[in-house]
């Protein structure tokens, strides 16, 4: 025998909705945002654009006595010259300021490095953009690397002038390098 079971009208919509949930699906958007500015890299340490306080390396002329009549260096900054990599479409342009003791001294550098503790004693110096040292980089001179993002070695060769009357001691002084974006 077959039973029947009676729904009536007023209780089927109500087993409808409890046997199937209403739902609706909510969709929504993430606003990604970055703002990039020029900047560079500049042996191994990221910089931006403005930075100031860059290492360049150094330029070591090494010992000698003062009767000395020339010394070779490079800058160095790890084994040879310095590093450079700027943003892509950028051109960056190094200019070589002036020193601390320029003009000074009677060596035919353009560039001087005061003794340490005796005043008015100076070695004169200067910088170049080849190691034959025949393209002297002057006071304010400019090297334009490529603009294409890449990392470039900038190689600066010195040569410090020997003089009469040298006192015998350590000398230094500190030039002010610009990258130009």
């Amino acid at each position: 025998m077959r039973k029947r079971i009676l729904i009536s009208a007023t209780a089927l919509p109500a087993v409808m909705f409890a046997a199937v949930p209403a739902k609706a699906d909510i969709t929504g958007t993430i606003d990604a945002t970055i703002t990039l500015e020029a900047g560079c890299i500049i042996n191994g340490t990221n910089y931006d654009d403005g930075s100031t306080g860059v290492d360049f390396g150094t330029l070591d002329f090494g010992t000698y006595n003062t009767l000395f009549t020339q010394a070779d260096s490079e800058v160095v900054s790890a084994a040879t010259g310095f590093t450079i990599q700027c943003s892509n479409g950028v051109t960056p342009t190094l200019s070589f300021n002036a020193g601390q003791n320029d003009g000074s001294g009677d060596g035919v550098g353009v560039h001087a490095m005061a003794h340490s503790t005796a005043a008015g004693q100076f070695v004169t110096y200067n910088l170049y953009s080849d190691a034959g040292r025949t393209a002297l980089i002057p006071i304010g001179g400019d090297i334009v690397l490529a603009g294409d993002g890449s990392t470039q070695t900038v190689n600066v060769y010195g040569r410090a002038f020997g003089e009469p009357g040298l006192t015998p001691g350590v000398y230094n002084d500190i030039v002010t390098v610009v990258v130009e974006l």
